[in-house]
């Protein structure tokens, strides 16, 4: 509309007497306007590092050999991976999508029912929303920094300051020495069922039960819903419109199980990964401001796991023995060092691997055995060859 009254002034000051001049000068005045707008636009978008897509516009895209990557290679890593009971892959190269699939698992012969009973719809494109499983620890540790600089949430504190006493089944001396960071870090000391099994920080133990309290340690704080204070602090401002946290129906008949479900898309898990190698910015707005915080999460959180941040995993550092599970001295072999992952059942994942400012999702039914280092192999073998 500017540029239509623009044109409507010109054309008056051609009609009018020594207009002609006039509308000259207007003319290159405007020229040279233009023209410097021009070049700050392409010169701030040569500076910016990082494409942010923007909610409810077509996501660009780039060609892997505009981006110097093997597209061949590539392409082998999505064929496994839609080999291995994916149900989409979304690969980003400075926040565009380098390579993207999507798989129906509907018909797919050894597809599990676990995997159909956290599905929770489609998208407006029909792309699968799912329960990404504990991949949702890695959004609540987020979402835990913005509680932390709010003020409405201390990690040092116990946590039944916000819970409330007699959350957990241990003594109240027991559970008083139990913190938020300890939740946050698998170290608060208790069982699957919240009973006292060690002193507080002294044992790393996978526990999603009393991991789920740091979520309701945040609503407390905060006095909002889960979904509240997720789509206003996070979601709705980096565009993640098909994320929600959703009841989750096996979850009723047993109160002391983790209640609620993360349900998203491969693209919106994406853009989560996006915020976190941009360092906690979305195209210059600042979401997540305590970037000390932000690296305390992709950070060794504690001795005994040394490949668990808060509740984040971290390649490259030695993992223990748990279990059945083997020490390993990477979690994957074949990925980056620096990559860092929110790991879900089913072998849901988000990658993050600020080296290679790369960002991958995929969802889907537990994968062949040895995807994950198969699956990085080839991209490795695709990735741009250092000079």
């Amino acid at each position: 509309m500017k540029t239509d009254a623009i044109k409507l002034t010109d054309q008056e000051l051609r009609s009018s007497r020594g207009g002609a001049a006039l509308a000259f000068g207007l003319g290159r005045s405007l020229s040279l306007i233009l023209l410097l707008t021009i070049s700050c636009s392409s010169s701030l978008a040569a500076d910016s590092k990082f494409y942010f897509p923007p909610a409810g516009v077509e996501w660009e895209k780039i060609e892997a050999t505009d981006a110097g990557w093997n597209a061949d290679k590539l392409n082998a890593a999505l064929k496994l991976a839609g080999d291995s009971k994916s149900s989409g892959v979304v690969v980003l190269w400075k926040g565009r999508i380098l390579a993207e699939e999507y798989w129906s698992l509907k018909d797919r012969e050894g597809v599990s029912r676990r995997y159909f009973g956290g599905r929770r719809g489609e998208d407006a494109a029909g792309r699968a929303i799912e329960d990404v499983a504990s991949c949702q620890k890695s959004v609540v540790a987020i979402l835990t920094g913005m509680a932390r600089e709010r003020g409405l949430i201390e990690i040092e504190k116990p946590a039944s300051e916000y819970l409330g006493k007699g959350w957990s089944k241990a003594s109240p001396e027991q559970e008083a020495k139990i913190t938020v960071r300890h939740l946050l870090t698998m170290t608060s000391g208790l069982t699957d069922a919240l009973a006292y099994q060690a002193p507080a920080g002294s044992r790393w133990r996978y526990n999603s039960t009393a991991y789920s309290r740091t979520r309701d340690a945040i609503a407390k704080g905060s006095g909002k819903s889960a979904n509240d204070f997720t789509r206003k602090w996070l979601t709705s401002r980096i565009g993640m419109n098909d994320s929600s946290w959703a009841q989750r129906p096996g979850a009723v008949r047993d109160p002391q199980q983790n209640q609620l479900g993360f349900a998203t898309t491969a693209r919106d898990l994406a853009r989560l990964g996006l915020l976190v190698l941009a360092r906690g910015d979305w195209n210059g707005e600042t979401i997540l401001k305590d970037e000390a915080f932000l690296k305390e999460i992709l950070s060794p959180s504690q001795k005994l796991n040394p490949s668990y941040g808060y509740l984040w995993w971290l390649n490259g550092q030695k993992t223990p023995a748990q279990g059945r599970r083997k020490a390993r001295n990477s979690m994957i072999p074949n990925a980056p060092n620096d990559l860092v992952a929110a790991n879900g059942a089913l072998g849901r994942k988000l990658w993050v691997v600020p080296s290679l400012d790369l960002i991958v999702t995929r969802l889907g039914d537990t994968p062949r055995q040895g995807f994950d280092n198969q699956f990085w192999r080839l991209m490795m073998e695709a990735a741009p060859k250092k000079r």
